[in-house]
């Protein structure tokens, strides 16, 4: 599909007063890729459902807080983190739940992962003292831009360890907007804030001008 057919498909987030900007479409790259960019992000499957919400929740990389309880494993090294060493393995653990469904369907599934094998998802892992896969976090990273998708803790505080280390590793790339959709208590806890939707489009202008992939630092 080219630029044009997108254009088509998905409404124009500025003029579009509703969060709703498409119904339909696919999980292929090149949509993934053109949404992100634009600030719209799949919230459903059955049929996709896209959005670009307002107001937008994001984080700001120089002003994150997390409890004196996770320093305090941070500093411990209770889990070994890793980066893009167990990325499918990460969305089944963000997919995971006892009772409840899940947003993460099949459809995300192969989506993301296609994108994660092409470099443009991204995933963090913590593992225990067993090499037990027991937390992660991962999202989409276009330029300077993190969109963050899901965050999953199998012992306690795993997912937030890891999103510490994304953090860090996204400040050290110079990374200047982290998008976390919407907020709720979890991401509210860690500093995460609302702003304008128009805001948030005119700062991922600017962070994906020039759109790169994200080359981790070792």
């Amino acid at each position: 599909m080219t630029q044009r057919n997108f254009e088509q498909f998905f409404k124009n987030p500025r003029d579009n007063k509703e969060d709703l900007i498409a119904v339909g479409g696919d999980f292929s790259v090149e949509r993934l890729l053109y949404a992100y960019t634009h600030g719209i992000f799949p919230w459903s499957e059955d049929p996709i459902r896209w959005y670009c919400l307002d107001p937008r929740a994001i984080f700001d990389l120089n002003n994150t807080h997390f409890s004196k309880t996770v320093q305090r494993k941070i500093r411990q090294g209770i889990y070994r983190i890793s980066f893009n060493e167990a990325f499918e393995a990460v969305m089944q653990g963000c997919a995971y739940r006892e009772k409840d469904n899940t947003w993460i369907t099949r459809g995300f599934y192969k989506g993301y992962c296609h994108l994660h094998r092409l470099g443009w998802a991204h995933s963090v892992e913590a593992w225990n003292e067993k090499d037990e896969l027991v937390g992660g976090v991962y999202g989409v990273a276009i330029g300077k831009l993190f969109a963050g998708e899901s965050m999953f803790a199998f012992q306690s505080d795993a997912g937030k360890v890891a999103l510490y280390h994304l953090f860090e590793k996204l400040k050290t790339s110079g990374f200047s907007l982290f998008d976390t959709q919407q907020l709720n208590h979890v991401t509210w806890t860690l500093g995460a804030y609302e702003i304008p939707k128009n805001s948030y489009l005119d700062r991922l202008e600017k962070a994906i001008s020039p759109p790169n992939q994200w080359v981790i630092p070792q």
